[in-house]
């Protein structure tokens, strides 16, 4: 989705959360019980009082909203025909490129603005829209070392390359032409890791337009794993059933080791980062091989997903955004790592605020990891424990 212009659906819903779909707590909309998508939809649960997803669609102006809807029936059919339907299983099949281990924590790095020397990191995360040149369909450096002199990075860091991004950007890269020659580009530069487009999944849409983004999530994935990077699928989804399709294509594809999800946005809000917590949990104890989680925000959702994934890793984005509005990472004696202000004398380079935080970042996914880790094991242990006496006694008595 581009540009919607869905103005007057929140005005109708006082809580926006009365949207959040929720099968286990609401029932399923009336309209939805003979609607032709609900095989692969799986209709609409909320507190929400419409018919079916189609009262979503109240665009004041039809000509300038790009919904995926039946609203505009000679538009829909040609977004359908862009994707080849909603369905998952027309999307070719993608070697299995390998992916090797990822640390908890990786420093997304955007430019090198106010930096003068190179950031000592064994890896870095890198904007992937950052990266290509759309309007000539090429990559905008043309090796390793034009990159690191750009971002100020180590020319030998592990890179990890995030799609996460505004609509705009990620929507220029869905009309560019020449996808596969940049990805081919792309791979040249050894990529430890990429994360597709999130194409967006959104609760006041009608939910044509979420199963086109997540068809075009997956197209997007195959077209990065066939040009031989190793790609971790975005899992944005909706409703139980989007995580269900999710499931059940990963355990038809095990081309597919690792999953991408954002908890910056709407996902991470309240209830609902539990909510789908919970959701990609049941997913990974459904598929048959062991999957790696990146994530980008939602620190509170580490430790339970750590629980049910081979591995998480976090893109993280403070370690450069507090640097850049001089803050520096400080341990407390307790342990909790907090903000505090660094000035810096006009024109001054920030070279070693930025090492400090990324320092310190690390250490506290490293440390939070082996906590995690540590619960983890006590918890299995007291599953398992040796009965003690005061068990004895209670058995034979």
């Amino acid at each position: 989705m581009k540009y919607a212009n869905n103005h007057s659906l929140p005005r109708l819903v006082r809580n926006a959360q009365s949207l959040w779909d929720d099968a286990a707590t609401m029932p399923c909309s009336l309209g939805c019980v003979t609607c032709v998508d609900r095989p692969t939809c799986g209709g609409v649960h909320n507190g929400a009082s419409f018919f079916d997803c189609g009262d979503y669609c109240r665009c004041e102006d039809k000509a300038t909203c790009d919904l995926v809807c039946r609203g505009k029936p000679k538009q829909f059919v040609a977004r359908l025909r862009e994707v080849d339907g909603l369905e998952f299983a027309n999307v070719p099949r993608a070697p299995r490129v390998a992916v090797e281990a990822l640390p908890p924590m990786i420093p997304l790095i955007e430019h090198a603005t106010a930096r003068v020397g190179m950031l000592n990191s064994p890896i870095v995360a890198l904007p992937f829209y950052a990266l290509l040149d759309i309007d000539v369909g090429t990559l905008r450096y043309p090796d390793r070392a034009a990159l690191s002199q750009k971002f100020g990075i180590d020319p030998n860091a592990r890179l990890v390359v995030s799609g996460v991004a505004r609509d705009k950007k990620i929507e220029r890269y869905w009309a560019a032409k020449d996808r596969p020659a940049m990805l081919q580009q792309l791979a040249a530069l050894d990529i430890a890791l990429i994360t597709p487009p999130n194409y967006s999944v959104l609760t006041d849409v009608p939910r044509t337009d979420n199963l086109h983004a997540m068809k075009r999530i997956l197209m997007a994935t195959v077209e990065m794993m066939q040009a031989g990077l190793p790609t971790a699928l975005h899992a944005n989804a909706r409703t139980e059933r989007d995580y269900e399709r999710w499931g059940e294509l990963i355990a038809d594809r095990p081309e597919i080791q690792y999953l991408a999800f954002e908890f910056a946005t709407g996902a991470g809000r309240g209830e609902r980062l539990d909510w789908h917590v919970a959701q990609l949990t049941a997913l990974a104890s459904r598929v048959p091989q062991p999957l790696g989680l990146v994530v980008r925000g939602g620190m509170r959702a580490l430790e339970p997903l750590r629980a049910a994934f081979a591995s998480v890793t976090m893109i993280d984005t403070d370690a450069f955004a507090k640097t850049c509005y001089r803050q520096a990472a400080q341990f407390r004696p307790d342990g909790r790592l907090v903000w505090r202000k660094h000035p810096t004398l006009p024109g001054a380079p920030i070279d070693a605020l930025l090492q400090q935080n990324v320092a310190a970042l690390q250490s506290h996914h490293i440390i939070l990891a082996r906590s995690h880790a540590e619960n983890q094991r006590n918890t299995m242990s007291e599953g398992f424990r040796a009965p003690d006496r005061a068990d004895r006694h209670a058995r034979e008595g």
